[in-house]
């Protein structure tokens, strides 16, 4: 697993590859807590391009990213998921509270 971050405006754009599972949550939490602190970023888009696998506790750390986001008035917009993801996100209900959009630029838009 890789976690890459950047700050566009007021959006931290967080691109990981690899597999997000209980094994890596962790990590990608730190890295991502990090990165959304030092930034100053209110909103957080995540980019699923390069997802291989991922398990419940990916949604337990999107989940808790948008808990902190959304405490300083900020949104998570998921971007770039593939049919395998978007079946996990709608069952677990994710839909109701994040939007997603087909690509980066879609997801600035939405802002």
């Amino acid at each position: 697993m890789n976690v890459q971050c950047r700050r566009e405006g007021l959006c931290l754009i967080v691109s990981i590859t690899g597999e997000l599972d209980h094994h890596t949550c962790e990590s990608a939490r730190h890295i991502i807590d990090d990165e959304y602190n030092q930034q100053g970023a209110l909103h957080i888009i995540f980019d699923f391009h390069k997802i291989d696998f991922m398990d419940s506790s990916g949604i337990g750390l999107i989940m808790g990213r948008y808990k902190k986001a959304s405490l300083l008035g900020g949104q998570v917009i998921l971007t770039h998921i593939s049919p395998q993801l978007d079946r996990i996100f709608s069952l677990s209900g994710l839909y109701k509270i994040l939007k997603k959009a087909p690509d980066i630029p879609s997801a600035l838009g939405l802002l």
